[in-house]
């Protein structure tokens, strides 16, 4: 709904697709959607499924008639254009690359090929991380791209704000932070943080995912309105440029922020 927003006010007009019209008049859906998932997965599938389907039998039963029968049955979207939907969206979520690998295995029964499965990894290490791009990339067998660049930029900003600013420029500061990570992906933190018992020492954890990235923040028009606006607010200003002791488990902390 947002991407839909989104695209309407910037004037882009959208063709509204054909009317999803269910003509599944099966006796038995259940049936239909094994043979579905057959036909998916080029794998005998046992009625009631194994492992889960045994425990829960109802789970298996809305399983197959409602997915592989009531959706699948429908024409909007083939069964190739759906595993690949299935497979981008399960490749931008950590967590769930049992169901990656099974979803790509049927996608290549549908006729995806492994080229496409590389300008979908490109797509997500673009618009999602380098993460969760390699477990495509992993899973069709290629090379992984590196998630830190050698030139990783870590810098702690030291900051005294003069006191009768301090509102302000919070508010200015979280405005530019906010911005900064949204808008440019090569910025993967800005991090801002005061002294409990000295609210005018302000502390930023800045990190660039290379020199040129932080090149290009500094030209922003969000940085640029931050640095002219708060120029009068700001007693003293130190910039510590620091280097990971250990780049492999800094990936493993931030995970747990996803």
């Amino acid at each position: 709904m947002t991407v839909a927003k989104e695209r309407k006010e910037n004037g882009i007009i959208d063709k509204t697709g054909k009317e999803i019209v269910v003509e599944n008049g099966a006796k038995d859906k259940y049936e239909l959607g094994r043979k579905v998932l057959e036909e998916l997965t080029r794998t005998a599938q046992s009625k009631p499924a194994p492992g889960f389907g045994e425990f829960a039998p109802r789970i298996d039963t809305f399983l197959k008639e409602h997915l592989f029968a009531d959706i699948f049955v429908s024409d909007v979207l083939n069964y190739q254009q759906r595993e690949l939907v299935t497979v981008a969206a399960l490749a931008s979520m950590p967590g769930v690359e049992g169901q990656l690998q099974s979803h790509i295995n049927i996608g290549k029964n549908t006729g995806i090929t492994d080229k496409q499965l590389e300008q979908l990894a490109e797509l997500i290490h673009t618009n999602i991380s380098t993460m969760q791009a390699n477990t495509v990339r992993k899973i069709i067998g290629e090379p992984l791209i590196p998630a830190t660049k050698p030139d990783l930029m870590v810098r702690i900003s030291e900051i005294e704000i003069l006191p009768e600013y301090l509102k302000d420029y919070k508010t200015i500061l979280k405005e530019e932070a906010s911005a900064s990570v949204k808008l440019e992906p090569g910025v993967i933190a800005i991090f801002p943080m005061y002294q409990k018992e000295s609210p005018t020492q302000i502390r930023i954890i800045e990190m660039y995912a290379d020199k040129a990235t932080y090149q290009s923040h500094l030209k922003t028009p969000h940085f640029q309105h931050y640095k002219t606006t708060t120029l009068k607010m700001v007693k003293s200003l130190k910039l510590i440029d620091m280097e990971s002791l250990d780049k492999e488990t800094m990936l493993e902390i931030f995970k747990k922020f996803n």
